[in-house]
């Protein structure tokens, strides 16, 4: 059957681009599968293990290829030089090549390249996006996906809930992951809805990302994404304020009077048998003092996807005090950036801080240069999707995880290709001009040769 199914995924490319390059009037539905296909995957299996380490207790756990990546790959065959010109890849590039750099770092090499193979999937993803996101009407479609993935998502968190979980994860497997995955629907969509979307499976997906992260109840992604809707809304109001953004402002504090009382009774389930610091919560300090020693020994780091594996042979996770339980031991660092400098060191800790700052500033930039231009709000949704997650990681590490990787690419592609086709649509506006002063110039010499 493992056959049969890397079979399956293998064959889907031609399919894919057979299906592109026969029916282009029809790839609204690619850009909707690529939003859709992240909180999917897992539930369906759609993805095969060409190398399969289904034991390591590391994040990436062998060669996969699912049905996003190869979507991703016919998406870019069937477009004209998606690479060129191509804005943020260099960041991306450059958190590649760390990641590279750390299998040399690594004592076991085949394990860190698991997380480079990972990367390249994502990079995939990332240029797929651009390519098509500054189309007329295609980031829509993608945000159709998006919003049928939120949606899907709460629909599993429900039921978990009803079926007694105090803390629902949906289909992947742990709140932390969706809920930090639902910051690039959550913002992207409501930053849609700002920008004039009066779509009402765009408003269901915004309403449905934020049931979930509720019935979650998992306090990062609960925090993170009240600092991102507050940052969203002001800034987009302070970008260029319209009636429009008011309606949806008051809308939102609709939804929130409904939601705001779930998290509330999550967090009262949640801890009514367990105290906050009791657990793994409670050694948030242990763990980053195994990582903090860890990466001063190693100041180019121990190799990608090695954290846990070196925390417990070499002692740093005893030495530290991390208590001795399966779920402590088998965890990495609350901090993803303390994971990063412990896994790729110092150049990659710089390839990290990069990959976040560099879109988030790319994509400021481009929605208050251009007030006027609706995707502005759409690339500012991305930005602050981004910005917000960069602030989560300071707790959290599952950002390293190939799902949470795949929204990321998504809001980076999309604040990468708007700015790539404002670039297009201005080197056209100068061409035209050229073209029509043209005329008048040769007019001019004729004019002044005849006199």
């Amino acid at each position: 059957m493992r056959i049969v199914g890397i079979l399956l995924v293998l064959l889907s490319i031609p399919t894919f681009v057979a299906l592109l390059r026969t029916f282009p009037r029809q790839r609204k539905w690619a850009y909707l599968g690529v939003g859709l296909l992240p909180f999917v995957v897992s539930a369906l299996n759609l993805d095969a293990a060409l190398i399969n380490w289904a034991g390591w207790p590391g994040y990436a756990k062998g060669i996969v290829l699912s049905l996003l990546d190869t979507l991703a790959m016919a998406i870019l065959v069937t477009n004209a030089a998606p690479f060129r010109k191509l804005p943020l890849a260099g960041v991306f590039v450059f958190y590649l090549l760390a990641a590279m750099l750390s299998v040399a770092m690594s004592t076991l090499p085949m394990s860190s390249a698991f997380y480079v193979f990972q990367l390249v999937r994502v990079f995939l993803v990332f240029a797929a996006v651009a390519s098509f996101a500054g189309q007329p009407g295609a980031v829509r479609w993608l945000c159709f996906g998006l919003a049928l993935g939120a949606t899907f998502q709460a629909v599993m968190t429900i039921d978990q809930r009803m079926s007694g979980a105090v803390q629902a994860a949906g289909t992947m497997g742990h709140q932390n992951l969706l809920g930090l995955m639902l910051h690039f629907v959550t913002l992207p969509l409501l930053a849609l809805l700002l920008a004039g979307e009066r779509s009402k499976l765009i408003m269901t997906g915004v309403v449905a990302a934020l049931l979930a992260v509720a019935l979650g109840a998992s306090r990062g992604a609960i925090g993170f994404v009240a600092i991102g809707l507050a940052l969203l809304f002001l800034l987009s109001l302070v970008r260029r304020s319209t009636p429009h953004k008011w309606k949806i402002t008051g809308l939102a504090v609709l939804a929130m009077a409904v939601v705001v009382p779930i998290t509330i009774s999550s967090f009262h389930e949640r801890f009514a048998s367990r105290p906050i610091y009791d657990g793994p919560d409670g050694e948030r300090l242990a763990f980053e003092r195994a990582a903090k020693a860890m990466w001063n020994d190693h100041p180019l780091g121990v190799g990608a996807n090695q954290y846990v594996v070196t925390a417990n042979s070499d002692g740093y996770s005893e030495r530290a005090g991390v208590t001795w339980s399966y779920a402590s031991r088998s965890t990495n660092v609350h901090n993803m950036y303390l994971l990063t400098g412990a896994e790729l060191g110092w150049i990659g800790l710089a390839s990290l801080v990069l990959l976040f700052a560099w879109p988030v500033l790319r994509g400021l930039s481009f929605a208050f240069r251009n007030r006027k231009d609706p995707r502005g709000d759409v690339v500012l949704g991305a930005s602050i999707a981004i910005f917000v997650t960069a602030l989560h990681g300071i707790v959290e590490w599952i950002f390293v995880t190939g799902h949470a990787q795949y929204v990321f690419a998504i809001s980076m592609g999309i604040i990468a290709g708007n700015i790539r086709e404002h670039w297009r649509d201005v080197a056209t506006k100068a061409r035209a001009k050229r073209r029509r002063a043209a005329p008048v110039a040769a007019s001019d010499s004729r004019a002044q040769g005849t006199v």
